[in-house]
């Protein structure tokens, strides 16, 4: 593994192991989100985190990823903060979680006094949970054993020339290696269903790709616009085809061995596409286009770290798996030198090759899965979005078990 010579996970109750050791605190609807926002900052400790939903409406989709993020290997236990009569099944999630072997608690505000008795409580309760995540057995993880994400952010010419496919090289050699690589999307790869078809391992698989982002055009179309921003313009970007393609080079050369939705566990090694756009006919309201929710949703399919990369520039992070990103313009990773943890942009300058940058993104993730702190960590950014969709489950076609 190049300079590393191990990595040491956290073994879970379930059997899956993960590079942090996060506590959380999540709150079931946005009435608890000051009281659990207030006892994640009363215990001021990076590795105790807040992540939550904020409707009060029942949804399955919500449910799932809130159900997927607790038991994330990264995640040692939980404190569910919970009003007391919304309508989020906070004694499901809760039974989920116990029975994948992490302790957890939960919290009731109407039951428990109200605010100040609730946060004393809730800081009493963490300090448990953090001891209890702390008896975590280590253990000895390979390359194959990790779980990879992709997502571009503040896109710009550079981007697809630079930054993406030094990701796709990356991608590649993780593939390679037996490791689990997500990319996502299908709102930026539209004009390139039939290049991913063509990738796919089954025939009835690209056709699944090719229906995703078809599904993905009907969506945008109805809303009256695309995955295409005026930063995006400024940046150099004519269309949203030029953006796909220079967002579709994250993804590689590898086979695609399936299509997932948010929630969905890639069942083995591979390279494997997300598909975010949200079935059923479009209701305004649901969200749209946001790096942090994308984010979230690739951790809730157990991506242990995320590789974000920009050309405009972003200084998100996230809750839960640790963020790395990749900068492809010069400018950019000067003016915003502290948030960037790889300078894609001296492959513009002529100073570096697509090869040996796809090598220091390679280099740089299994440092951080070793434990080093990305500067997103460092800086302390834990951004976290979960809002409403609706997803049906996969067919068979999209996680075949034989290749054609």
């Amino acid at each position: 593994m190049g300079g590393i010579d191990r990595i040491e996970g956290y073994l879970r109750g379930d059997g899956r192991a993960g590079i942090r050791n996060v506590v959380l605190v999540a709150y079931l609807v946005e009435c608890a989100h000051h009281v659990a926002r207030r006892i994640v900052d009363r215990v001021d400790d990076p590795s105790v985190q807040l992540i939550g939903f904020p409707g009060c409406y029942p949804n399955d989709y919500a449910l799932t990823v809130m159900t997927r993020l607790a038991t994330h290997p990264n995640v040692g236990g939980v404190l569910l903060v919970s009003l007391g009569c919304e309508s989020f099944n906070r004694a499901a999630l809760a039974g989920a979680i116990s029975a994948s072997g992490r302790p957890v608690d939960t919290l009731v505000i109407q039951e428990c006094g109200g605010t100040t008795s609730t946060i004393a409580a809730g800081i009493a309760q963490v300090a448990m949970l953090r001891a209890q995540a702390d008896l975590a057995p280590r253990v000895a993880l390979s390359v194959a054993d990790l779980v990879v994400g992709t997502i571009c952010g503040g896109s710009d010419g550079t981007s697809g020339i630079a930054a993406n496919p030094a990701v796709g090289r990356c991608f590649d050699r993780l593939v390679a290696e037996g490791a689990t690589c997500i990319f996502e999307e299908t709102g930026e790869l539209i004009g390139c269903e039939h290049i991913m078809a063509a990738r796919a391992v089954t025939p009835a698989l690209g056709l699944a790709l090719k229906d995703a982002v078809d599904k993905a055009a009907r969506y945008y179309a109805t809303l009256g616009f695309g995955s295409f921003a005026p930063g995006n313009a400024d940046g150099g970007l004519t269309t949203l085809e030029e953006k796909s393609l220079g967002a579709y080079s994250k993804s590689g050369g590898s086979p695609i061995s399936g299509l997932i939705k948010p929630g969905d566990i890639p069942p083995r090694g591979g390279l494997y596409l997300m598909d975010v756009v949200p079935d059923g006919a479009v209701r305004f309201g649901f969200p749209n286009i946001s790096d942090n929710a994308e984010i979230v949703e690739m951790i809730a399919s157990g991506c242990h770290l995320i590789l974000f990369t920009t050309g405009r520039g972003s200084v998100v992070g996230s809750a839960i798996s640790p963020v790395i990103k990749i900068c492809g313009n010069p400018e950019t990773c000067a003016k915003l030198a502290d948030d960037m943890d790889i300078d894609a942009g001296r492959i513009i300058e002529g100073l570096a090759t697509l090869d040996a940058v796809g090598d220091e993104i390679h280099e740089t993730l299994l440092s951080v899965a070793a434990g080093r702190p990305t500067r997103s960590e460092a800086l302390g950014h834990q951004e976290f979005i979960l809002t409403y969709k609706s997803f049906e489950p996969t067919g068979p076609s999209c996680l075949p078990t034989r290749r054609a």
